[in-house]
């Protein structure tokens, strides 16, 4: 399974100007600015702005870590997540472009926030994640919805 490198900018920018702001997803009810600010959101845990917490014991942390983290495993169509929108209806931005920037600057400031060696950051249903463990969920993410609009 081949999944989007969120380190290639470039690429991932690609994807992102496929998306149109009428676009109706493959599946489930996130809308093409809904679906950037739930990615926004997303990202927002991974580079210290959010703080999450997860309460699992660490034997079913390693488990959920082999199966989707270090597999080829692609997240399953209409997962719902700790992050995921009730009214995907509502949204901050007004237009895709602002909100496709906005998505930039926090991969951005991810990108700084690892810059601190060993530095690492939660996921409710992951445990602490380093840089790398984080690129591949974010892969994996990113990928699931693009495909969910067709762009990937």
């Amino acid at each position: 399974m081949k999944f989007i490198d969120i380190k290639d900018r470039v690429n991932l920018n690609n994807c992102l100007s496929k998306l149109e702001v009428n676009a109706v997803p493959l599946w489930g009810s996130l809308t093409p600015v809904s679906l950037i600010e739930h990615l926004i959101t997303t990202i927002e845990y991974t580079n210290g702005k959010k703080i999450t917490s997860c309460n699992l014991t660490p034997e079913q942390i390693e488990e959920r870590k082999q199966l989707v983290i270090y597999s080829d495993t692609e997240l399953p169509m209409g997962i719902k997540t700790p992050v995921s929108k009730d009214d995907p209806a509502a949204t901050t931005f007004e237009n895709l472009r602002d909100a496709i920037a906005a998505l930039n600057e926090e991969l951005d400031a991810f990108e700084k926030y690892f810059e601190t060696e060993g530095i690492t950051s939660v996921h409710p249903g992951f445990g602490e994640l380093n840089y790398e463990d984080w690129c591949i969920f974010h892969s994996k993410h990113f990928t699931h919805h693009f495909r969910q609009f067709g762009v990937w």
